[in-house]
């Protein structure tokens, strides 16, 4: 920017009295050109008005050289505080002009340092996955520590971290026990021994590898949603692995989707015990159970969905102890329960939904033992086939929500309601055929609720109310087939409520009502010959 440039403050009003001056005297001699020139004549004598003129005169010379000046020191005044703003505004832009170079130098240092960061990343992200690949053991566990501390640095690398390390699970795995225990050709000598030998050691390594990725992703989901170093909110594929144990215990499933299909647990302890099921989808669709123990104690399922449709359960045990049903829902459609244990014992269903449709029972056990239904929740067995094993509801508390084995087949194994209570809520065995096992309501107490076995079919089989007590609620037989089996309502008492038999139709099996107390009998229909129907035993009187 050019600089200011003016004269000194002497030099300038000096110049400019110097014109006035000059201007006054043409405009003089100008006037006095137009007049003639005319003479001049001095007085003898200066009178007082005269020397009043002359002095205005001097006066008004004075006063207009000061008002020159005057203007003067105003018009540099005015040209510096101009000059002033200009530089002012030169100054601001060369100060923005720096700060966009700032910006300019600092964004390309941050492209240069993301660049660097991920150059870094991808170093790590390479040698944690060549250490994964190793034969040895030891070098496979420091890749395991290796991937997940990059994933906790990494945020934006998070999901491949955790993708590879379940990938590593997926691998094919032989656990230490069954590598022990293959057989050894009959000729075996002392390499083939030995060779086992060290198979067995190396599955024994790799146990201890693949547990600490389970333990390393159980903690990482343990930790608050908010924390820095939190899994919470990512995908895990554990489709197909090998469980021989591991420790999954307290962490949190929100948002999101977990998947456990087809994996084989086949012995050790894999504990979800204290996890919270909020929200996503857990998946075990196809899973095997065929040993060891998988432990949901004191799981909370308050939304989402958790599946164990096409599970097969063939050994060992499930247990979900002591859980809380407040949401969400829980299938077992199409799963296969031929051995082992599945345990809901002290269960608490307020809401939510457990499905069992189109399930298999031919061996094992099922247990809601001292279970409490006290809201909306429901557990269905639709279409269900019992052929064997044992479904208990032994000392169950029914205040609320329902129980639904619609169109399920029975032909073997054995549903219990023993000492159960009937308080409200519902159980329905409707369009249900029974041609063996046995459903057992024996002491049980009803009090409310309902009990239905509308249009069941009774080929065979036995359904038993032995030593129950009816003080309210209903039991409903109504349009149900006796063809064959049995119902017993041996020693029950009858103080209230209703048991129906409403258009039920009998042309095989029995009805024992031998020992029961009837202050307020069943209902039936009117009979055509005033005789109850073959295979109907009531006490007598």
């Amino acid at each position: 920017m050019p600089a200011l440039r003016l004269w000194s403050i002497r030099r300038s009003i000096a110049l400019v009295i110097a014109t006035a001056v000059l201007v006054v005297g043409a405009l003089i001699a100008g006037a006095l050109w137009y007049a003639g020139w005319p003479s001049l004549h001095r007085a003898s004598t200066v009178t007082a008005a005269t020397l009043f003129d002359l002095l205005k005169l001097v006066f008004s010379v004075v006063a207009g050289i000061g008002g020159v000046a005057a203007l003067v020191v105003a018009y540099r005044r005015q040209r510096v505080a101009e000059h002033a703003n200009k530089l002012a505004e030169f100054a601001h832009g060369l100060a923005h002009a720096a700060d966009l170079r700032a910006e300019a130098a600092e964004g390309r240092a941050k492209i240069e340092t993301d660049r660097n960061g991920i150059r870094l990343f991808n170093e790590r992200f390479a040698k944690a996955s060549e250490q994964l690949g190793s034969d040895k053991a030891a070098v496979r566990l420091a890749g395991v520590y290796a991937m997940a501390g990059l994933a906790d640095d990494w945020r934006d690398g998070r999901q491949t971290c955790i993708d590879v390390l379940c990938a590593y699970l997926r691998m094919p795995y032989t656990p230490p026990q069954e590598a022990s225990n293959k057989a050894l050709p009959a000729q075996a000598n002392d390499d083939a021994s030995a060779a086992t030998s060290e198979a067995a050691r190396a599955a024994r390594e790799e146990r201890e590898v693949r547990h600490t990725v389970i333990r390393l992703i159980g903690r990482h989901l343990r930790l608050a949603e908010e924390d820095a170093n939190s899994w919470r909110g990512f995908d895990y594929d554990f489709t197909g692995a090998v469980f021989d144990g591991g420790d999954l215990s307290g962490v949190t499933f929100s948002t999101e989707r977990v998947s456990f299909d087809g994996v084989t647990f086949g012995g050790g302890r894999v504990s979800f015990d204290g996890v919270t099921f909020g929200g996503g989808r857990v998946s075990f669709d196809g899973a095997t159970f065929s040993g060891g123990e998988v432990s949901f104690d004191g799981v909370t399922f308050g939304g989402g969905r958790v599946s164990f449709d096409g599970a097969t359960f063939s050994g060992g045990r499930v247990s979900f102890d002591g859980v809380t049903f407040g949401g969400g829902e829980v299938s077992f459609d199409g799963a296969t329960f031929s051995g082992g244990e599945v345990s809901f014992d002290r269960a608490t269903f307020s809401g939510g939904e457990m499905s069992f449709d189109r399930a298999t029972f031919s061996g094992g056990e099922v247990s809601f033992d001292e279970v409490k239904f006290s809201g909306g929740g429901s557990v269905y067995f639709g279409m269900a086939t019992f052929g064997g094993g044992e479904v208990s509801f032994d000392g169950a508390t029914f205040s609320g929500g329902g129980m639904y084995f619609g169109m399920a087949m029975f032909s073997g194994g054995r549903v219990s309601f023993d000492g159960a209570t009937f308080g409200g809520g519902e159980v329905s065995f409707d369009r249900a055929m029974f041609s063996g096992g046995r459903v057992s309501f024996d002491g049980a107490k009803f009090s409310g609720g309902s009990v239905y076995f509308g249009m069941a079919t009774f080929g065979g089989g036995q359904v038993s109310f032995g030593m129950a007590k009816f003080s309210g609620g209903a039991v409903y037989f109504g349009m149900a087939t006796f063809s064959g089996g049995a119902v017993y309502f041996g020693m029950a008492t009858f103080g209230g409520g209703r048991v129906s038999f409403d258009r039920a139709k009998f042309s095989g099996g029995e009805v024992y009502f031998d020992g029961a107390d009837l202050d307020y009998p069943p209902e039936f229909d009117r009979w055509p010959d005033g005789h109850p129907p073959e295979g109907l035993h009531l006490p007598h009187g």
